[in-house]
């Protein structure tokens, strides 16, 4: 513990040093001394760990009005595949950072690393923007309840935030459902019947073999689209690679949970029925989205966000029919969705300015304006008079620009770089600004103009405006008192990265071998997977977590009173 507080101490000294190098004045603390005229241009280096397949060099139009309203130029490198977890491992051992950092989950290899600043004094004197959208919950930023510095500002999910539209879930294609009437589904067992009554009827889709389903299990992707769904389909939050007991705060694999197990003998029986694509665990990403954008893959079971480029290609391609609907389903009817359910204000996942910063004073100054009304405007709604127009003083898209956002939307999003700069913390969907205006566009009217034709029919015929309706609503749950667990900084406790990464290899091996086997050897290949998860290593991996969500309860109990 005591290195951890020795890096805190160390860290602000590294920022006074390269601020003095920089500084007008002769004062050595950046907090209190002005180093650099924001009339100035200058270029920021940045590393996201989440690919970023538009990124256009900010040669697009909201990139263009960003660098002229703040003369700053972000010079950004974004990682293909793997979460960055490779490319930081390298900084790490290199000690060379770029300016800033989305470091995704690997917060803590940097902080041990002592590669990220304190933003705490940065943000009290140089953030009235970042502190006015977080309100009272900034010192819920603390990165843990021994060390209250503040590593990263949380850029993926947006502050007072009530999602209109759903993008998880089970999907089907609009023109499946719209072919067999329309059937009411509630369980993974009529998702299957769906499938395999299709199939039947249309061996072949556009000339090609038509595909049930198929998963992305490319990399860690193979969490999105095959281990996650497991607790998600049998009544279970999302806290990451754990389950959370909601009473005691003890977590454990959630793997271990008999209900998985059964979750994954479904996936080992949609194998062995062959309605799961055999190359679902050999293919990839390319490959899954070019499946997809091909037609002929009949459900997923995943999150918009990771197949979107597909789906954009099948509007390009004049195939809406083929795109997908959002359903919630269960193992079976004794549990609900919890996708929903409310985590409180976001924290963990979001973008730190390194030691390797030699103006860490403009950096915040432009991550402070990234979070004003003006740049938050501009980063949802794009240049006004382009992309959208205001009349009786609402914002609103006009057609032509809504059509292309619908079926255009990778070189829309290429051109324009709408949704592309979330540098800082901003406001979440359902949120209005001063003028009465929702600040995302995602908005009940705006969805409902985004949504195609047969995306209408299948929302109608299941009596919904939205995708949203079909799932349980928050108030159904109480709010997880740990927030969402994934996004916390892993416990410091050498010992446990190392359980951590066997316990990872083992269920990306034994998960995939489970169903791919034939359905006598199912039973044995998982329970030897929870033999290998329940050694007194993972039992202390596991304590170690559980202390983490105990501590974290505390500190946020502590700092709200």
């Amino acid at each position: 513990m005591a290195g951890k507080w020795l890096k805190r101490i160390m860290i602000p000294l590294s920022v006074v040093s390269l601020a003095t190098a920089t500084a007008c004045g002769g004062s050595s603390d950046p907090t209190q001394t002005e180093t650099s005229d924001v009339s100035t241009p200058i270029t920021i280096s940045f590393f996201g760990s989440d690919a970023s397949p538009t990124w256009n060099n900010m040669k697009d139009d909201v990139g263009q009005a960003i660098t002229k309203a703040t003369n700053v130029t972000i010079n950004a490198e974004y990682d293909v595949s793997g979460g960055g977890t490779q490319k930081i491992a390298l900084m790490t051992a290199s000690g060379e950072y770029p300016d800033t950092i989305f470091p995704k989950g690997s917060i803590t290899k940097l902080v041990e690393a002592g590669a990220l600043i304190d933003l705490t004094d940065l943000i009290n004197k140089y953030g009235p923007n970042i502190k006015k959208v977080y309100g009272n919950d900034l010192s819920r930023l603390q990165y843990s309840k021994d060390d209250p510095s503040i590593y990263v500002i949380p850029t993926n999910a947006g502050v007072g935030e009530a999602k209109f539209d759903a993008g998880g879930g089970f999907e089907l294609q609009h023109q499946v459902m719209k072919e067999l009437g329309y059937p009411k589904i509630k369980t993974v067992k009529d998702f299957e019947n769906v499938l395999k009554e299709y199939k039947e009827k249309h061996p072949t889709i556009n000339g090609q073999p038509t595909i049930p389903l198929t998963l992305n299990a490319d990399d860690w992707k193979i969490m999105i689209t095959v281990t996650n769904p497991a607790f998600l389909a049998t009544g279970a939050p999302d806290d990451g690679e754990f389950y959370i007991n909601p009473e005691t705060y003890e977590a454990q694999l959630h793997y271990k949970r008999p209900e998985e197990k059964e979750y994954f003998r479904w996936l080992n029986h949609m194998y062995n029925e062959g309605l799961l694509d055999p190359e679902t665990f050999t293919q990839k990403n390319d490959q899954y989205l070019s499946k997809i954008a091909s037609g002929r893959v009949l459900g997923l079971i995943d999150q918009d966000w990771d197949y979107q480029q597909a789906e954009n290609s099948l509007k390009t391609s004049g195939m809406s029919e083929r795109t997908y609907g959002h359903y919630p389903l269960q193992l079976d009817d004794s549990t609900k969705d919890r996708s929903f359910q409310d985590i409180g204000p976001p924290v963990g996942y979001g973008i730190g300015i390194t030691t390797s910063a030699k103006d860490p004073i403009r950096i915040i100054k432009f991550l402070d304006w990234m979070a004003s009304d003006e740049a938050q405007v501009l980063n949802n709604w794009g240049i006004e008079g382009k992309h959208y127009e205001v009349k009786d003083g609402k914002r609103v898209i006009p057609a032509d620009v809504q059509e292309r956002k619908i079926n255009d939307n990778t070189n829309f999003t290429k051109e324009s770089g709408i949704g592309m700069y979330n540098f800082s913390v901003h406001y979440g969907d359902s949120v209005k600004d001063s003028t009465g205006n929702y600040y995302t566009t995602n908005f009940p009217e705006q969805i409902l103009a985004s949504y195609s034709q047969p995306e209408k029919d299948a929302l109608k015929a299941y009596g919904a405006t939205t995708w949203k309706d079909l799932f349980p609503a928050k108030d159904e749950f109480p709010v997880k008192a740990w927030g969402a667990a994934y996004n916390l900084p892993s416990p410091d406790d050498p010992s446990y990265n190392v359980a951590y990464q066997k316990s990872q290899d083992i269920v990306r091996k034994r998960i995939p071998e489970a169903i791919l086997a034939k359905p006598d050897q199912f039973d044995s290949i998982y329970d030897q997977m929870v033999s290998e998860l329940s050694t007194d290593e993972m039992k202390k991996m596991e304590a170690s977590y559980s202390q983490l969500i105990k501590d974290t309860v505390e500190l946020w109990g502590t700092n709200k009173k």
